[in-house]
């Protein structure tokens, strides 16, 4: 068959192979990891990148980027075939408050890493042979983001979202089956630690007779985000923090949150549920602070990404030019404050406040929204 073009013509066979060659030319240059040491992005370089969309968790981010760094080298260290000691990956687990940016760190990494990323939710897994997915599908979500391509896929890094829910219901080892808990926990214990696993391609168990895929979990970093509501009394037990009657240290307890936090460590978290074979498994634990009202208000208005750059682009659209004043904002955030969502909540309290400018949008060429002509329905 010939197709033609403008002074010739060419056959399928030749469209295919062009095809395949342009295919492999992109997938090369596109999405590979760094070959050397000098191409390598410094956790400083990372740190950098993570401030354009992430504000604050200084602490977090140089943790993170640390960690990522970490795993470049050591892939790089794999290649070596003269070496004498092999390097050992270090799982992070991160724990922050809903609404303070776990998700978000871990997307807006994805974006700057060249290696094959996922997020998985933690919620969705069971033990084997229960609805629900099996521990191993977290491996078909990364093999799919590498084209299934298991080379790739062995190189990259996954974000296990909301680990506190495979907490443990209560202290005992469960005799019984903690179909959703414990269960996955030591379902998790074999891919976190390095082995080989027989991974369905589709996921699942809905295509029984698919062929598994083999995949190397040895270099694969795992990094796990969790709110873990009701940590902070945990480890005032521990600190001996929990004040009786009226003591002066509950008036206080507000300045000292951040402070419990810095303490936490793998005992509070056994005590909230997780076992200790997995937390041997996690050997970085990191927190992410409580937002403050001047972080959600540079939240509001700093990031490339922010969410009133986004709204003055939806009313540009419309030849609207839209001005949110200073103390528009701030009572904005005081109002997602008291809501207690963190920053996922501002979206909300703003589209409310927006509704009517939104719903006759069009009419008016200039919006200025101020603290005082502001409306929040309660």
């Amino acid at each position: 068959m010939l197709i033609s073009g403008q002074n010739g013509f060419i056959c399928e066979n030749c469209i295919e192979q062009a095809h395949a060659i342009v295919k492999d030319g992109a997938s090369k240059t596109g999405n590979s990891p760094a070959e050397t040491m000098e191409e390598l992005k410094k956790p400083k370089v990372i740190k950098e990148f993570l401030d354009q969309y992430v504000i604050g968790q200084d602490q977090a981010k140089k943790q993170l980027a640390v960690a990522v760094y970490n795993h470049y080298k050591r892939l790089l260290h794999a290649q070596d075939e003269n070496r004498e000691v092999e390097l050992e990956k270090s799982n992070i687990i991160m724990i922050g408050e809903t609404g303070t940016g776990k998700t978000l760190l871990a997307k807006t990494i994805a974006r700057e890493l060249n290696v094959p990323f996922c997020i998985v939710d933690a919620t969705i897994l069971t033990e084997a042979g229960y609805v629900g997915e099996d521990v191993e599908s977290i491996l078909s979500r990364l093999l799919m983001v590498a084209d299934y391509d298991v080379e790739k896929a062995e190189k990259g890094i996954v974000f296990i979202d909301e680990i506190d829910k495979i907490a443990r219901k209560s202290d005992n080892p469960s005799i019984t089956r903690d179909v959703s808990g414990e269960g996955v926990q030591q379902g998790l214990l074999k891919l976190l630690e390095g082995s080989i696993v027989n991974v369905p391609p589709q996921g699942g168990r809905k295509h029984p007779d698919q062929k598994y895929i083999q995949v190397n979990t040895q270099n694969i970093l795992f990094i796990a985000g969790g709110a873990f509501d009701g940590i902070k009394e945990i480890i005032e037990r521990r600190m001996n923090k929990q004040a009786i009657g009226f003591s002066s240290e509950k008036i206080n307890k507000t300045d000292e949150d951040e402070y419990i936090l810095t303490n936490i460590n793998a005992i509070d978290l056994r005590s909230f549920g997780l076992i200790p074979e997995l937390l041997g498994r996690f050997p970085i634990i990191t927190y992410l602070d409580k937002l403050t009202k001047e972080t959600l208000v540079r939240i509001m208005r700093e990031p490339k990404n922010s969410i009133v750059n986004q709204f003055i682009e939806l009313f540009k659209m419309d030849g609207t030019d839209l001005v949110i004043t200073d103390g528009a904002i701030e009572k904005i955030v005081e109002e997602t404050i008291e809501k207690g969502l963190g920053a996922r909540g501002l979206r909300g309290t703003t589209e409310k406040v927006l509704e009517d400018y939104m719903f006759s949008i069009g009419e008016d060429k200039k919006i200025v929204l101020t603290e005082d002509n502001i409306l929040i329905n309660r």
